[in-house]
């Protein structure tokens, strides 16, 4: 149940997260965090400095992690970094991670051409949809996740109203608002975003 996979999911702020997956540590674009997590893999959805923060990834490497990332920040990194791109599927520590789109429609800051990355991970059966810095794309009617974690600042990416669309598309069991109250947006884009989807979609908001 992804409820139950809620205790295993933690905010670190902007667009980070950390996942526990049966022991082993996901990190998804970690950014000033305020503590060190070590982790088994950590997942990098473009090289922008708020998303490959190369301080924040060398607090959280260790021996034997494994980084999956695009092209881009590749070149930015060291150890056992797996190049993706939009489509690839790599299964890392038997986690099978499905590298999806993740790109602007309306304003320049993301193009699809870089092939930036969203990430869906599978655990236990439960699909974790990370969108990375994305507006509301088409390929999103094709996504299939039971816990979305979705951007809701504006700006650079969706806005409030945007991602509330973006989850009616996706019908997870429950979507999680970030991107907010660190760079751009605010925590009242996140309380709109879960007010409007009241009766249509769990939204939980992490602190």
């Amino acid at each position: 149940m992804p409820h139950n996979m809620l205790k295993n999911i933690k905010w670190l702020g902007h667009a980070g997260f950390a996942i526990n997956a049966h022991d082993k540590i996901i990190v998804i674009d970690p950014f000033q965090i305020k503590e060190v997590v070590p982790a088994d893999i950590i997942l990098i959805t473009h090289s922008h400095y708020d998303h490959c923060s190369i301080d924040d990834i060398d607090k959280t490497i260790k021996p034997g992690t494994v980084i999956v990332t695009e092209a881009e920040s590749a070149k930015k990194l060291s150890g056992d970094v797996r190049v993706v791109k939009p489509g690839d599927k790599i299964n890392v520590s038997g986690i099978d991670i499905e590298a999806v789109e993740a790109y602007n429609t309306n304003k320049a800051f993301h193009p699809k051409i870089n092939g930036w990355l969203g990430f869906i991970i599978t655990i236990d059966g439960i699909r974790i949809y990370h969108a990375g810095d994305t507006d509301l794309i088409p390929e999103m009617d094709k996504f299939e996740a039971d816990i979305a974690l979705l951007p809701v600042s504006g700006t650079y990416v969706m806005t409030a109203e945007e991602a509330v669309e973006a989850a009616k598309r996706l019908k997870p069991e429950i979507a999680i608002p970030m991107h907010f109250d660190s760079i751009v947006g605010s925590k009242e884009d996140a309380v709109k975003f879960k007010k409007d989807l009241e009766g249509i979609c769990e939204v939980k908001l992490m602190s």
